[in-house]
């Protein structure tokens, strides 16, 4: 086997953990190949001569190039962000990857993590999701070790949420839980239970494609969440301090807010402009 072979044979190896950093760290499997595939154009550039750990090497490299793409999509603001939750993310990965990529990222985290500031996702997903040291991260964010653990730190508070709900959160989350599984099922009697029977739904012109929508009463709602639940992914998420609910519809993240009066849904807010979404204080709930 010649030199070339034998760096792309190794690389290759790499690939799959390669993915997953890159796939966490940008919510995007395009977005993720692209830092792989730039992480392989610089290995076969440079050679491994003089590098004794080819796979943080290339972890390194993978961690720089998605920063630098996460700063660049933040400073295009006409260019939102949609993460892919619902795709397998390894190519030719096989089931048991993509089942453990899926588990590991659900949608409500991607969603959180694109709203924290670059280098804090960054050094998250590289500490808690791959036991990087901090001393290994704080050269990729260019910050100290210290500071690369406060930007963990921070984004920690965001991802783990509150340790335990009030009993009004609580009570919030018992009609909202319910609401989400009447939807998935398709049961029309248990959706119609758990809301009101004047029940409002405003949805901004990001979430229909289109216009802005109001609708009003029990039957009618229930009718748009019974089709807008279908092939979803769905999380439980507190938003502003209350319970709600995260999806990604065609990768596009979409945060459901619900107001509750006597135990039933008395309004839900469906809200998919990237702007808005990104002024909204998301944590996951478990």
């Amino acid at each position: 086997m010649d030199e070339e072979s034998f760096l792309a044979s190794r690389f290759e190896a790499s690939r799959p953990h390669l993915q997953r950093v890159a796939y966490r760290m940008l919510g995007s499997r395009a977005e993720a190949d692209d830092a792989v595939q730039e992480a392989w154009l610089k290995l076969s550039r440079t050679g491994a001569d003089g590098i004794d750990n080819l796979g943080g090497w290339l972890t390194t490299v993978v961690a720089r190039v998605s920063l630098d793409m996460l700063r660049s999509r933040k400073s295009r603001r006409e260019d939102p962000f949609e993460p892919d939750a619902a795709e397998p993310m390894v190519e030719g990965g096989g089931p048991e990857q993509d089942l453990l990529l899926g588990d590991a990222v659900g949608v409500a985290l991607l969603v959180v993590l694109q709203m924290l500031d670059p280098a804090e996702r960054v050094a998250f997903v590289l500490h808690d999701m791959f036991d990087l040291p901090f001393d290994e991260i704080a050269p990729i964010v260019g910050r100290s070790s210290a500071a690369a653990r406060q930007l963990a730190s921070r984004a920690r508070r965001r991802v783990q949420g509150p340790p335990r709900l009030d009993v009004d959160l609580a009570s919030q989350r018992r009609v909202v839980d319910a609401y989400l599984a009447a939807s998935r099922s398709g049961d029309v009697q248990a959706l119609l239970a758990v809301l009101d029977p004047d029940v409002v739904l405003h949805a901004d012109a990001a979430s229909t494609g289109g216009q802005p929508l109001q609708v009003r009463g029990a039957q009618v709602v229930s009718q748009r969440a019974l089709a807008g639940a279908r092939g979803q992914v769905a999380q439980l998420v507190l938003i502003n301090g209350t319970i709600g609910i995260v999806a990604a519809p065609l990768g596009r993240p979409t945060v459901l807010v619900f107001r509750i009066e006597g135990g039933r849904v008395a309004e839900i807010e469906v809200i998919a402009d990237a702007e808005r979404l990104a002024g909204l204080d998301l944590v996951v709930l478990d």
